[in-house]
């Protein structure tokens, strides 16, 4: 019976197989056998002996540990010897423990995202579920119960059809697989690699699968097969397939609609229809290099392909009010073309206002102000207050009135800053008399 136990062992990683039913393929039918529990107690025995580690728990397909390290990798600049440092990622699956590793420039979410992205390519398969640790790139609010996940890495999760499921805090066995790895890593591929300089990240990620390689293909301590064999034998199978093409990173924002019945996403600055019903509610906007899709109450009510045109609209004729034409009496293009038709140094300025405003509403009565004054004076003359006002970054209505004013937009800036101090010298002297 012994001789069968590592058979079993790697048996028992197949989802679905238990002792009970390896106990009936191999023992049951026999006569003078032995019992289950006699079957159960070798086994255990056994097992004991040969201490088996943690990954037998582990169901194959399973689950995949991520983490960081917490020993970065350096990089040096080739130009200036300046050293900058990595953070470098981990994966384990549960079940054949055959790891991934990869340095990447930061946490961050995008970089979280990718590592992530690569290392489900280099299983070529998606586990059922993956399971982080509790840093901000994937968990927003850490919960013993309900813990938040950051929104992108859900739709992340979603993408490859696997769950993303946090390690608790304080249980250290949720994530035991990603330590007990990054500090073999410390062992068998930083260590190898200590005196080794690296000059860019693929230098360094092409050094460290090398020495991965190695590690998936060394045998357990005190077994015949490696990381490497477990998976391609058991694990690979259970993994789901995975998609054709790759994620494309998905950002989200809370938004109100404004009184055109419309969204705008900072990010480009453009605005996007949503029901007219919606009007002064907060809506959600998530949005990747292709679309912008709009929820409200966790139901889709508009998608739009995305438009980098700044401070353009995209409209759907369905979003209007029955019976009324969408008109946009204010928007920025419209002040734009006007200043256009001014002058050159007007439509820069323009622009200039538009662009230092958190939102462009917010500078449309200063551009109104500005575009019905250029009425009052020579094309010329507010052209050169335009470009004085440029040259000066101050874009207010009041400063271009008060060039025009006193006729200072030929002065140069040492004698327009002596003109305002003896102006203010002038009525500080005319307040105290």
């Amino acid at each position: 019976m012994i001789s069968l136990f590592g058979y079993i062992e790697k048996e028992l990683l197949r989802p679905g197989v238990t002792l009970q039913l390896l106990w009936q393929e191999l023992f049951a039918a026999r006569e003078k056998s032995y019992s289950y529990s006699q079957f159960c107690f070798h086994y255990q025995q056994w097992a004991k002996k040969q201490k088996v580690g943690m990954h037998m728990e582990h169901k194959a397909g399973d689950k995949l540990y991520v983490d960081f390290t917490g020993v970065k990798q350096k990089i040096i600049d080739a130009a200036t010897g300046e050293i900058r440092e990595a953070e470098v990622f981990v994966g384990v699956l549960g079940s054949s423990q055959k790891a991934y590793i990869e340095a990447v420039e930061s946490q961050k979410k995008a970089d979280w995202i990718k590592v992530n992205e690569n290392a489900l390519r280099f299983f070529r398969g998606v586990p059922r579920c993956i399971v982080p640790d509790c840093l901000k790139s994937a968990v927003v609010k850490a919960d013993r119960y309900e813990p938040q996940i950051n929104a992108t890495y859900k739709d992340f999760g979603d993408y490859y059809s696997t769950v993303i499921l946090p390690a608790r805090a304080l249980h250290p066995k949720d994530k035991s697989l990603a330590e007990n790895f990054v500090k073999t890593a410390y062992t068998r591929i930083f260590a190898p690699l200590r005196n080794v300089p690296f000059f860019s990240l693929e230098e360094c990620n092409h050094a460290m699968w090398e020495e991965l390689d190695k590690h998936n293909g060394m045998p357990f301590q005190g077994k015949d097969y490696s990381r490497e064999y477990l998976f391609d034998t058991v694990e690979k199978e259970e993994l789901q397939p995975l998609p054709v093409s790759f994620y494309d990173l998905r950002a989200f924002a809370i938004v109100k609609v404004q009184y055109n019945h419309h969204v705008y996403l900072r990010e480009d600055r453009h605005y996007y229809s949503v029901p007219f019903q919606l009007t002064g509610k907060k809506v959600q906007l998530s949005y990747n290099s292709r679309v912008v899709e709009v929820s409200y109450n966790n139901v889709r009510v508009a998608i739009h392909q995305r438009n980098p045109h700044r401070y353009g609209y995209t409209t759907d004729g369905e979003h209007r009010p029955s019976q009324h034409k969408f008109v946009s009496e204010w928007d920025a293009d419209r002040f734009i073309r006007w200043a256009a038709k001014v002058s050159p140094q007007t439509e820069s300025f323009i622009k200039e206002l538009i662009e230092s405003k958190a939102h462009p509403e917010q500078a449309f009565s200063a551009c109104m102000g500005i575009l019905s004054e250029s009425k009052k004076h020579a094309p010329e003359d507010f052209g050169r207050a335009c470009k004085k006002a440029l040259e000066m970054k101050v874009y207010t209505c009041k400063f271009i009135r008060n060039t025009l004013k006193y006729k200072t937009f030929n002065l140069d800036a040492e004698e327009e800053i002596r003109r305002i101090m003896d102006d203010n010298e002038t009525r500080r002297l005319d307040i105290l008399n």
